[in-house]
């Protein structure tokens, strides 16, 4: 018997259009023989599905059910296909546990924990596998000085707000009189800031998914952008940045990369395919976390994508596999 799949797009951040393209696919590499694929399109103004006549059918958000023609469709697992809230922080895992409906990303302790970058960073420190740059962490309406935040760090910096992705309200900052145009551009995303030593060096990021008791990594990736940073025109605009699947490094390092990052995945209690960035810093090679994505971005020429295309899988076995473990971890 077919499963009804919830596929949940767009949310309530910027990121919404990059959910769109992920969630699309997603879908067209679902095995509609065995699934059935109901888009829920999530949004602050409601939580629907769209019929192919074009009728919208809202979510009952008390069941997290549709009536379509008075038939009512309950869901044996939600793909959660959002960036940004409430996908990746935790607040639709919070839901979805309280109705026991399987899903496929992080719980929503850990999705929470990964979505907060200071909070991650102080966890993942602890491990002692990989090093961490300095860093300050600002909170809206607490007092704050450029004095105060140059004695802990030194330029250049970046300036980020701490719960957001696809870069979105990053600066790197170089002078002094950069920092606080940079901190209030990140506090219009959000009510915390952080801001980190840059670290020069290659950008590295890798996919780790597990199925059953087996943890995988996929090929990493190396990402070089002709911007000063991988920021959001540099992750979404054809040419500006050039994403080498695999990565053109020694077995050495991949190894450490494919190591750590599955030490990180295991320790932090993941769940679902997640992508780890890191810097190789220059000229001491030493490994530097950037940060854990528990919903990376999936569009078609995504990384993620790409890595699963270079270990020689196709999307429709991977993501069908992903399905699989989220529906028989809920049955064991």
């Amino acid at each position: 018997m077919k499963k009804n799949i919830a596929l949940l797009a767009g949310g309530y951040s910027g990121e919404y259009v990059i959910s769109i393209q992920t969630a699309a696919t997603i879908e067209q590499n679902l095995d509609h023989e065995q699934y059935n694929v109901y888009k829920i399109f999530v949004t602050r103004d409601g939580w629907w599905y769209e019929t192919e006549n074009k009728e919208r059918i809202d979510i009952d958000k008390n069941n997290f059910t549709l009536n379509i023609n008075n038939e009512i469709i309950k869901f044996d697992c939600a793909f959660i296909a959002i960036h940004g809230a409430p996908g990746e922080d935790g607040k639709m895992q919070g839901y979805l546990e309280m109705l026991q409906i399987p899903y496929t990303t992080c719980n929503s302790i850990v999705s929470a924990l990964t979505f907060n970058k200071s909070f991650c960073n102080k966890v993942v420190k602890d491990f002692g596998v990989v090093n961490i740059a300095n860093s300050v962490h600002l909170i809206k309406g607490e007092h704050y000085s450029v004095g105060n935040i140059l004695e802990q760090l030194k330029l250049p910096l970046f300036v980020k707000p701490n719960e957001s992705g696809s870069s979105l309200g990053v600066s790197k900052v170089k002078s002094v009189e950069q920092i606080m145009p940079a901190i209030e551009k990140a506090f219009s995303e959000d009510k915390q800031v952080l801001i980190e030593e840059f670290i020069e060096g290659r950008e590295l990021t890798i996919g780790v998914y597990r199925i059953g008791q087996y943890l995988n990594t996929l090929p990493p990736t190396e990402i070089v952008s002709k911007n000063e940073f991988f920021d959001y025109e540099a992750k979404y605009t054809p040419g500006v940045t050039n994403e080498i699947t695999p990565a053109k490094i020694s077995n050495e390092l991949q190894e450490q990369l494919k190591t750590k990052a599955a030490y990180i995945y295991r320790h932090l209690n993941c769940r679902g395919v997640v992508r780890m960035d890191f810097i190789l810093q220059k000229n001491t090679n030493k490994l530097f976390f950037l940060e854990v994505n528990t919903m990376p971005g999936q569009s078609e020429n995504s990384i993620v994508p790409q890595q699963v295309r270079a270990s020689g899988m196709e999307l429709k076995d991977f993501y069908g596999s992903l399905l699989s473990e989220c529906l028989e971890a809920n049955s064991r």
